[in-house]
């Protein structure tokens, strides 16, 4: 079991990521790609931005919701 927090993004959250990893025990945020349309295609690049973001606070992503996809 690993302890992780829900990140909406440095657009989208308020909660900072240095924030979330002053929390005794957190690991890593499960996120996804807010930005993204429904049925709009991940770029390498910015799951790439992504992961470095997420990376060089000291967490990792543990996890991908919330995939937008088109009906």
């Amino acid at each position: 079991m690993e302890m992780t927090l829900r990140w909406y993004g440095s657009q989208f959250d308020t909660v900072t990521l240095k924030q979330i990893r002053q929390i005794p025990g957190v690991k890593g945020v499960i996120t996804t790609l807010y930005d993204t349309t429904p049925g709009e295609v991940w770029s390498r690049e910015k799951i790439h931005a992504l992961k470095e973001e997420v990376e060089a606070s000291g967490l990792h992503i543990s996890g991908i919701e919330s995939v937008n996809v088109h009906e």
